[in-house]
C-alpha cells in the first residue's frame, strides 16, 4: 500500500514523500522592489521537510500584484533574491515550485508605483468587497477590460516569469487558476462577460487557462509546470454556473500536454465527487487540498493510502508546524496557527514556530 512517506516521481523530480506545502499568501515581501528578505529564506528552509514547497503566490508582472508586500519574479533583483530561497531549500533536501498568480481584478492602485494604473480582467466588472492595504480597506474598483493583444501579452508575461523561475533556482512553476484571480475569472461567466474567442462558452472561457498552460510549458518543459484549481470556488466574487462542464472541459484539454500535476483545493464540502472526476480524467499528478470538517490533519492522508490523490496539500497546519511530516508520521502533537499573524508583520508567526524536541 502507497503512504504518504513514500517517495515519488513527479515527472522527473523526485519528492522525498508525498506531503506537500500548500501556496500561502504572508505578505512579507519587505525587500527592494518587493523581494523576498533574510526571514523568507528562513521560512522556506525550515520547511524543507515537504516533499514538495509550493511558494506563496508570486505576480509575474507589476500590474499582476493583488495584495500589499506580495513578491514578484518579474525583475532581475528580485531573480537574485529568490535564487538564495531556493539555494536554501535545496541545500535542505527539499523541492520548491514557485507559485505564479496574476490577481487580476483583484488589486487596487495604491499598491503599484503608478497610481494612475488600473486592474485589469476579462471584463469591465469589479468584484464585490474590499481589499485590505496600508491605507486600510479600499473597495474593489472596475478593472480595465483587456484587449485581445493584451491577452496575449499576459500570457507572455506568465511564460517570462516562468523562465525567471528557473533562473532563479526553482524546480518549476505552479499556475494559479482557483480563488478568484486572472486565470479563475476568465473561467467563470460573471467575471467573463466577453464575447470574442475567451469569452461565452465553456470552450472559449477554458481557452486562457490554457493558453497560459501552454506557453508556460514551452517556455521551461510541461514536466516543470503544475496547476491549481478550486472548482466551484465563490471567493473573490467568483459565482460558476456550470462547474462541472467547465472543469471537465479544461482538464480535457490539458491532457495533451502532459503537465507536471493537477492541483486541487477543495474549498467547500461536497466537491469529492467531482475531485475524483478530474483525477480519472488527468493522468498526471494529482495534488488535493482537501475540504474537511476540522482543520486538515494526519486523518487526510488517507487520501493517498486510498488511491484518491498523489500527495495530499497542507496549508496553515504546515505555516504553524515546520516539520509537518514528522508530526503527521506520530498523529500529532501540533501548534496552532495564530491567525493574527498570517499576514504581513515581522517573524513572530513567520519563524518562530518551534519543531518537536525529543
Amino acid at each position: 500500500m502507497t503512504t504518504a512517506f513514500d517517495p515519488i516521481d513527479l515527472s522527473g523530480t523526485r519528492l522525498a514523500n508525498r506531503i506537500a506545502m500548500a501556496p500561502m499568501t504572508r505578505s512579507r515581501a519587505h525587500g527592494p522592489g518587493l523581494t523576498p528578505t533574510d526571514s523568507t529564506v528562513e521560512y522556506y528552509a525550515q520547511r524543507a521537510s515537504a516533499g514538495l514547497i509550493i511558494t506563496e503566490g508570486i505576480q509575474p508582472s507589476v500590474i499582476g500584484q493583488g495584495y500589499p508586500d506580495t513578491p514578484g519574479l518579474h525583475s532581475a533583483e528580485q531573480v537574485a533574491a529568490w535564487r538564495r530561497v531556493t539555494d536554501a531549500v535545496h541545500a535542505a533536501g527539499g523541492r520548491i515550485f514557485a507559485q505564479l498568480m496574476h490577481a487580476g481584478r483583484i488589486g487596487h492602485p495604491v499598491l503599484w508605483p503608478d497610481q494612475d494604473l488600473l486592474s485589469v480582467g476579462p471584463s469591465a466588472v469589479a468584484a464585490d468587497g474590499q481589499l485590505y492595504t496600508h491605507e486600510g480597506p479600499k473597495d474593489f474598483l472596475p478593472p480595465r477590460e483587456l484587449s485581445g493583444d493584451e491577452v496575449r501579452a499576459t500570457v507572455g508575461d506568465f511564460a517570462d516569469a516562468a523562465r525567471n523561475a528557473i533562473e532563479a533556482g526553482f524546480d518549476g512553476v505552479e499556475l494559479h487558476g482557483a480563488n478568484g484571480y486572472l486565470i479563475h475569472q476568465f473561467l467563470s461567466a460573471n467575471s467573463n462577460q466577453r464575447t470574442d474567442e475567451w469569452g461565452g462558452s465553456v470552450e472559449n472561457r477554458i481557452r486562457f487557462a490554457v493558453e497560459v498552460a501552454e506557453a508556460v510549458a514551452a517556455a521551461i518543459g510541461a514536466e516543470r509546470t503544475g496547476l491549481r484549481l478550486s472548482p466551484g470556488n465563490v471567493y473573490n466574487d467568483i459565482a460558476e454556473t456550470d462547474t462541472e462542464a467547465t472543469y471537465l472541459a479544461l482538464v480535457s484539454a490539458l491532457e495533451p500536454l502532459g503537465l507536471g500535476y493537477l492541483h486541487i483545493t477543495e474549498n467547500a464540502p461536497g466537491l469529492r465527487e467531482l475531485t475524483l472526476a478530474l483525477r480519472k480524467q488527468f493522468s498526471g499528478t494529482l495534488i488535493l487540498n482537501p475540504s474537511t470538517e476540522g482543520p486538515t490533519d494526519h486523518a487526510a492522508l488517507a487520501l493517498i493510502e486510498d488511491g484518491a490523490a498523489d500527495i495530499v496539500a497542507f496549508g496553515a497546519l504546515f505555516l504553524a508546524n515546520p516539520d509537518l511530516p514528522v508530526r503527521l508520521r506520530s498523529a500529532g502533537p501540533y501548534n496552532t496557527p495564530d491567525p493574527a499573524t498570517f499576514f504581513g508583520g515581522d517573524d513572530k508567526g513567520y519563524t518562530d514556530y518551534p519543531e518537536l524536541t525529543a
